[in-house]
């Protein structure tokens, strides 16, 4: 594994390697590596030649700077983490990144307007800011992203099409403790008894697909009422949407593809987790 810690260094690693033919996989992380992000590495190592894996707390995507400095940052062992099946660690700078200032806009329309958009203002436009300039860099024929950030795929799929980017986003499944507690890099901020405790967002949302009723009204206020059952637990919003585009929906035979997408927080750590009704 090569570790890359600068935009050029990494522009010079890729310009080299296009010209062999072998396809590239980029997993684009944040740090705080856990088994979920492996799984999206391990993938992308099996269906590409190369794989390329960014580790970078991106700042722009984080509309509150207390988030951001509490984020758990540990480079190092990322990095033993990932070494046996990644060719290139890219972990640069936020100065480097930045070297050239983030003034691009990016519009999702109505993708942005639901869930975590109005939660986060400027957060999409962040992400998508770090996520243009990695496929800029890299080129890579296929991007591996984690389904627990459901809004995120559909946000980067967007960007793909808008920009007709030749690159393949292959969604992959959430990762979950034994407890059913979704793998989440800010479950390292969770006490002992408030990551037990967190498992049982899974098990309401569980319990949610086995009501007799297809109202979303319905499934929203027992979801409600289950989370607010748990001391400590504070719902942020849960929606029920089409899986394709967001929408959000009144009745899940509204449509042929629905997920539950939901944001608890937890003490003050704020979990995201999401299930399929189909």
């Amino acid at each position: 594994m090569q570790v890359v810690k600068t935009v050029d260094e990494l522009k010079n690693a890729m310009f080299r390697i296009r010209p062999t033919g072998k396809t590239v996989g980029l997993v684009p992380t944040m740090g705080a590596l856990h088994e979920g992000h492996l799984s999206l590495i391990k993938r992308a190592r099996k269906e590409n030649q190369i794989t390329v894996c960014s580790i970078f707390v991106n700042p722009t995507q984080f509309n509150n700077q207390d988030d951001l400095a509490k984020y758990p940052r540990t480079l190092d062992d990322d990095l033993k983490l990932i070494e046996p099946y990644v060719d290139f660690a890219f972990a640069p700078t936020p100065e480097d990144v930045y070297k050239v200032p983030a003034t691009e806009h990016y519009d999702f329309g109505t993708l942005e307007r639901v869930m975590e958009g109005p939660m986060r203002p400027g957060h999409f436009n962040g992400v998508a800011i770090i996520v243009k300039r990695l496929f800029d860099w890299v080129q890579p024929d296929r991007a591996y992203f984690g389904e627990k950030d459901f809004q995120q795929i559909a946000i980067i799929k967007d960007l793909v099409r808008q920009y007709k980017l030749p690159i393949t986003i292959v969604p992959c499944p959430i990762v979950r403790e034994d407890s059913g507690l979704a793998l989440s890099s800010r479950n390292k901020r969770l006490s002992e008894d408030e990551r037990k405790r967190a498992a049982n967002i899974y098990k309401i949302l569980k319990a949610s697909t086995q009501l007799e009723t297809t109202k979303v009204a319905d499934i929203q206020k027992f979801v409600a009422d289950e989370i607010a059952h748990n001391p400590g637990f504070k719902l942020e919003y849960y929606e029920i949407v089409d899986g394709e585009t967001l929408q959000i929906l009144s009745d899940l035979n509204d449509s042929d593809s629905v997920v539950g997408c939901i944001t608890v927080y937890v003490g003050e750590v704020r979990l995201i987790d999401n299930i399929r009704y189909k």
